[in-house]
């Protein structure tokens, strides 16, 4: 069984569903980080062992401490499939060993996927916008992998070589939100056939980005930078949405040290300096080059409008004056709900038969479009946004059973 797209989906990664989080009942104390082996020092080395600290923990009436010896073995197992895995600092040549000097299994100029310590992972090549002093990057790793979410795909590790980072990201079978949505070999079929399958991927979304936003490892959250089609996995069978890259722009030095301008602050985010993706950068961005969590709000508002529509999100039409026109899925989202008379149902996906609840559908590009309000304080946070769009997927669902349609996603996915 396998999505379309699926190997090429991997060259950029690889709901509202479970987060995994520490029991309440478990309690940290005394952290001190363990002081790890290094190798011979050179200006591509890293440690080759993984990050860990000395803990010790209160777990029902019992106090465990990983210093001292643990009279019960099991309880301790127990213990340890409860707790977050610690991030690993892999030594360099474990990277060129993984990708078979950089020539193995190649998903992109940048991206390969290969097998580390006995884990199918998928390694990227970032260039370093600002070096990292290797003492401060386990503490940045610690904060990153602390975060877990059922949407996003898990960053396992890093290595540092001159002036590129290496992260390792677990693998993720499946296929690229892009590729779903738009079949290269066959543009009339999608994996994606249904509405409530596109709403259960909008819910996945919503909540994945609410996450870093607000709940992730940092305090403060983080800004994600990298939101688009093509760096969204759609896991086969289950066609559950997951995030790609979270934590790359903070590992990447993207990140802007010092006081953010007035105008950040009242968007209330923190800021980052980047590159952006055409069709996603918001006005702002393309004026400044910054990013903001309110950037973040605007690249996905064009991913649910690319969702709905089935639509790049910015794409060249041949105009019959013989040249070519630009069409973006923006524009267009915003024709069809001020048109009266049918314009949502014209412009949703036509893929999806015309089997879907209009009401909802239009509130649903109503989300999208709030999200991409030009001015980024009248844009709404992500915590708002999950919330109206968990109401709208499960009416989506309801729907679905009032009307007998099948909502099972474990399908064939195959191309066709």
């Amino acid at each position: 069984m396998k999505l379309p797209g699926s190997s090429h989906f991997t060259s950029m990664c690889k709901s509202k569903r479970s987060t995994i989080v520490v029991p309440p009942s478990i309690r940290n104390r005394n952290r001190q980080p363990q002081r790890s082996r290094t190798s011979t020092p050179s200006s591509s080395t890293t440690s080759d062992v993984p990050i860990t600290e000395s803990r010790s923990y209160i777990y029902g009436d019992k106090e465990w401490s990983n210093s001292s010896s643990i009279s019960s073995h099991t309880s301790l197992t127990s213990l340890k499939h409860s707790l977050p895995e610690n991030p690993h600092i892999y030594h360099f040549s474990e990277i060129t060993a993984a990708t078979v000097n950089f020539s193995g299994n190649r998903l992109s100029p940048s991206s390969w996927r290969c097998s580390l310590r006995s884990r199918d992972v998928v390694i990227f090549q970032r260039k370093l916008r600002r070096q990292i002093d290797l003492p401060d990057l386990p503490h940045r790793l610690a904060i990153i992998c602390r975060s877990h979410h059922s949407s996003l795909v898990k960053l396992l590790g890093a290595s540092i070589s001159g002036s590129y980072i290496y992260l390792v990201y677990e693998f993720t079978p499946g296929a690229s939100l892009a590729d779903c949505l738009r079949n290269r070999n066959n543009p009339s079929f999608t994996s994606l056939s249904t509405w409530t399958s596109r709403m259960q991927i909008a819910s996945d979304l919503a909540h994945g980005l609410d996450y870093v936003h607000n709940f992730s490892g940092s305090g403060s959250g983080f800004v994600h930078n990298h939101i688009k089609s093509s760096s969204i996995v759609v896991a086969e069978e289950s066609l559950a949405a997951r995030i790609c890259h979270f934590g790359t722009s903070e590992l990447c030095g993207e990140v802007v040290t010092g006081e953010p301008s007035s105008e950040l602050r009242r968007s209330g985010s923190r800021n980052v300096r980047l590159e952006g993706t055409t069709g996603y950068m918001a006005p702002e961005f393309q004026a400044s080059g910054v990013a903001t969590m309110k950037t973040d709000v605007y690249a996905f508002g064009v991913v649910v409008l690319e969702l709905l529509s089935g639509e790049e999100a910015v794409r060249f039409e041949f105009g019959g004056d013989g040249g070519y026109r630009k069409v973006c899925v923006v524009e267009t989202a915003r024709e069809a709900v001020e048109e009266h008379g049918g314009g949502v149902r014209l412009w949703v996906d036509k893929r999806l038969r015309d089997s879907f609840p209009v009401e909802v559908a239009e509130k649903m590009i109503r989300v999208g479009l709030g999200c991409v309000e030009e001015d980024p304080n009248e844009r709404p946070d992500m915590g708002r946004v999950s919330n109206e769009v968990s109401k709208l997927y499960l009416e989506s669902k309801k729907w679905a059973e009032k009307m007998g349609t099948n909502i099972d996603f474990s399908v064939s996915l195959a191309p066709r």
